[in-house]
């Protein structure tokens, strides 16, 4: 599994109508997009009472052949000719689950990135997160979470979507607008390095 997202900051009285109009109208192009696990189209609004007014969209790959496939193909050139290229984060899926609220349609999700300390040793950081990953699938209303690792500036990342509001203080909360998810059934569960 691949985590990977992009961010695309917005004026402060930029209209988000047009991101909300993008994703109605283009949204389903990715339901059936081979090696794409799921993907989550987020968005964070001042006027709900965010920071900032961003389109960030969020993806966990079965396969990264996938990937590469959007990234190099019409799909990603869609974003650029519109908004500009942005930078593209990616991670090492190191856990993904499936909580209480699985079949629900996820309306928040949380993210929430962390670097691993100059001290730590990466195989303690990581299995921290993965346990911590654990007791969060046993959540009321977590639908799915995943964890990943960026190796190049070691920092953690933990991915989670919600059925309802998410959990005060978790992490960056954004709203789910839709989610495409061809193969969230072929996501691994589990710890990925066993």
């Amino acid at each position: 599994m691949h985590a990977m997202q992009y961010e695309i900051t917005l004026p402060a009285d930029y209209d988000m109508g047009v991101v909300h109009h993008r994703v109605a109208t283009r949204g389903h192009l990715l339901d059936d997009f081979a090696g794409l696990g799921l993907k989550a189209y987020l968005v964070r609004e001042r006027s709900a009472g965010a920071p900032v007014n961003q389109y960030a969209p969020f993806y966990l790959w079965t396969a990264p052949e996938g990937m590469n496939a959007f990234l190099w193909g019409p799909g990603f050139q869609g974003i650029v000719d519109d908004f500009g290229r942005p930078e593209v984060r990616h991670w090492a899926g190191a856990a993904y689950g499936e909580g209480p609220a699985a079949g629900a349609v996820p309306r928040y999700a949380v993210r929430r990135r962390e670097r691993i300390g100059e001290d730590e040793r990466p195989a303690d950081a990581v299995g921290r997160a993965v346990e911590a990953h654990g007791r969060l699938l046993r959540e009321d209303g977590l639908v799915a979470a995943a964890v990943a690792v960026d190796p190049r500036h070691w920092e953690l990342l933990a991915f989670a979507l919600w059925a309802g509001p998410a959990p005060e203080g978790a992490g960056d909360v954004f709203r789910v607008l839709h989610l495409s998810q061809p193969g969230r059934a072929a996501l691994r569960r589990g710890r990925h390095w066993d």
